[in-house]
């Protein structure tokens, strides 16, 4: 039940001039912006990498790929033995090992797509780092938004509690009538339903850290006091330095190695044999040995299907290096105009009067008791104080959130864990 009613002018000036000669402006002022994340925040994330099973199964694709990089390292051929007996008119004892030589290149080809394909493992290696961490940052910003608001929703719980009592009171003395007692009584059933679901939002926020890094952290560090700096603190990578660029640029030098190994794979390699032993023929034995060179013929099929294959995927490959390049610049636009806006809103959140909660809300108890406003316009001014409060919580969220995706498209996130503050401009 809402009840919108004017509120009285003297009660009005009143309430003006008190919140203007108000002097602090905010609960808690915001401190100094800091350059690097707060020590905390950077052992949590450490912590996260450590602990989240993401981070092991990323480990371990980067061991199984230098593994293969050094498997397509190795020679491509193995020399063959082969022993030979013969019982019959002639007996015949032979020996013989053959070997493929690899003339045209296959190996040093092979090793070249193999070491392209080991830096882009590297590099998506140090990406899944990153998504997760950003993930973590992200959901770490909710569950501490999802903390600080349970406390404010707290207090307002408190609020309506004592409201409601001291409107049971002042019925007794006829200061106010029955209905307006109601109300207290409304306002306080609907602020223990909104503190209940306060207090789910909490537990989904915690419930999604512990996906990502399990328990092992406890309690996550608590929101900073104050925002995150300019953007301008952390100047982007150029385009080219920014880790999906160069993933995209090394598949790329993969799939042309490709194209470089099946065009040696076209050539025939021949195969040398050497064959030595000894033949009898009645009471004459004589020693022999053989030499032979073989060469496949490549008539029915000549790989030229899978040459056009690959070079459908080096052509691929490249116009997804254009393409990624235009998405990371598109994103990096939107997350820089987007973080810009919230920190210049959350920043005249903080230096405006609608963050001055509780200088606002005593002044409203104190006009309320005095009898300059009533018990309608209290409740409706004091759910406006609390909903803006809420609402300043989660424009400071919303501003973190912003950050950790400027950072990561700026592909700065690592070097602000890290605390390198080195200036990097695109």
């Amino acid at each position: 039940m809402s009840v919108f009613r004017s509120v009285p002018l003297g009660a009005a000036c009143l309430l003006y001039a008190a919140v203007l000669g108000a002097a602090p402006q905010s609960d808690s002022p915001p401190a100094p912006p800091a350059f690097a994340a707060p020590a905390p925040l950077q052992v949590a994330v450490r912590l996260v990498w450590e602990s989240t099973p993401e981070v092991e199964a990323a480990r371990a694709e980067l061991e199984a790929a230098r593994a293969r990089a050094r498997a397509a390292a190795q020679p491509l051929y193995n020399p063959s033995l082969a022993l030979d007996a013969e019982n019959a008119d002639v007996d015949r004892r032979t020996a013989g090992i053959s070997l493929s030589l690899d003339l045209s290149g296959k190996r040093r080809a092979r090793a070249d797509q193999g070491d392209a394909e080991l830096r882009a493992s590297e590099i998506a290696y140090d990406l899944r780092r990153r998504d997760i961490a950003a993930r973590w940052l992200k959901g770490w910003s909710t569950a501490a938004l999802a903390a600080r608001q349970r406390e404010l929703g707290q207090q307002r719980l408190a609020l309506m509690q004592r409201f409601d009592d001291l409107a049971a009171q002042r019925l007794k003395v006829g200061d106010i009538s029955s209905p307006e007692r109601d109300l207290a009584g409304l306002a306080l059933g609907e602020a223990q339903m909104q503190q209940a679901s306060l207090a789910g939002n909490e537990a989904a926020a915690h419930a999604a850290l512990l996906a990502i890094s399990g328990d092992r952290l406890g309690s996550p560090p608590a929101l900073p006091a104050s925002l995150p700096p300019a953007a301008e603190a952390w100047p982007p990578l150029a385009t080219g330095q920014l880790p999906e660029m160069m993933r995209a640029r090394a598949e790329q030098a993969s799939a042309d190695a490709g194209v470089q190994v099946a065009r040696r794979a076209r050539i025939p390699d021949p195969t040398v044999s050497l064959t030595g032993g000894r033949v009898r023929n009645g009471p004459i034995s004589d020693r022999v040995v053989g030499l032979s060179v073989s060469i496949p013929l490549p008539v029915l099929n000549s790989g030229s299907a899978e040459m056009a294959a690959v070079q459908a995927e080096a052509a691929a490959a490249a116009a997804n290096v254009r393409a990624r390049q235009f998405a990371l610049d598109a994103s990096l636009t939107e997350a820089r105009a987007r973080y810009r806006a919230l920190h210049a809103a959350a920043e005249a959140f903080r230096s405006g009067r609608a963050a001055a909660f509780r200088e606002r809300t005593a002044l409203l108890e104190k006009l309320w008791r005095a009898g300059e406003i009533g018990t309608s316009d209290y409740l409706v001014q004091l759910k406006q104080s609390l909903d803006t409060a809420l609402s300043g919580l989660e424009l400071e969220s919303q501003a973190w959130q912003a950050w950790f995706d400027y950072l990561t498209a700026a592909g700065r996130l690592n070097d602000w864990l890290d605390g390198r503050t080195q200036e990097l401009s695109r």
